[in-house]
């Protein structure tokens, strides 16, 4: 049965070590059983998988194997067998020192010390980590309300940006409409004018023919004071 975990060691659940390695919580559970499967062993909480550092370890030796990964877990099932075995033949001497330990007062009161030191500092740890929660909750509602006005100047812009907009448009529209009107005016002047020119050049070409048509009719004349009437017609 396995016993190497150490004194103050963190456990893993198996989405916590999911997020700790960096992979999916079902592929957590996959790699764990493929591990069990060739022998690895887990510590266990009823049926749950409880997990420490060492089984984090491998779980990243699993992710990262360019190997077939029942070869790797069949790897990792053995390094962890020789660490047991050698772990327990080391521990068989500690009953004894223990023992011996713990009837000695002045080791006993080491002993004591540096369990109270080692209380002291984690005291001082969760002091440490309150006081960093506490620093990122105030960054984190920092960045909300920066969040928040970045975005209402972002709205107010775009909607002031749209205004302007509408406003160009309409400015175009009413311009556009308004050199239309007057080019309509001056095209319609202009019409007017030709029309003036034709209707004078109309009359000029009509002075022009009854002129010829007299001077044609007094040259078909008789020559007998044909000359009289060619003055006659020049005076009228």
């Amino acid at each position: 049965m396995r016993h190497d975990i150490q004194p103050n060691e963190r456990a893993y659940t198996t989405k916590e070590a999911a997020e700790e390695v960096g992979i999916a919580t079902p592929t957590v559970r996959k790699y764990g059983q493929v591990l069990e499967r060739n022998g690895y062993e887990f510590f266990k909480d009823g049926d749950r998988r409880i997990f420490v550092r060492t089984d984090i370890e491998a779980l990243r030796a699993i992710r990262d194997t360019e190997n077939p990964i029942d070869v790797t877990a069949k790897f990792l099932a053995e390094q962890q067998k020789d660490r047991l075995d050698s772990q327990e033949e080391t521990d068989i001497s500690l009953p004894d020192t223990y023992e011996n330990s713990i009837q000695d007062p002045e080791q006993l009161r080491s002993f004591l010390k540096v369990i109270a030191d080692e209380l002291a500092a984690s005291r001082e740890m969760n002091v440490q980590l309150t006081t960093d929660m506490t620093e990122l909750k105030t960054t984190v509602s920092r960045l909300q309300q920066d969040h928040h006005v970045i975005s209402s100047g972002v709205g107010n812009f775009s909607q002031k940006t749209n205004t302007r907009i509408e406003k160009l448009s309409a400015q175009q529209q009413a311009n556009y409409e308004d050199l239309l009107e007057k080019e309509k005016e001056s095209n319609e002047a202009l019409r007017q004018e030709l029309q003036l020119l034709r209707e004078e050049q109309n009359k000029v070409w009509q002075a022009q023919n009854e002129f010829n048509q007299r001077l044609e009719e007094s040259v078909q004349e008789k020559p007998q004071g044909g000359f009289g009437k060619l003055f006659a017609m020049f005076r009228k």
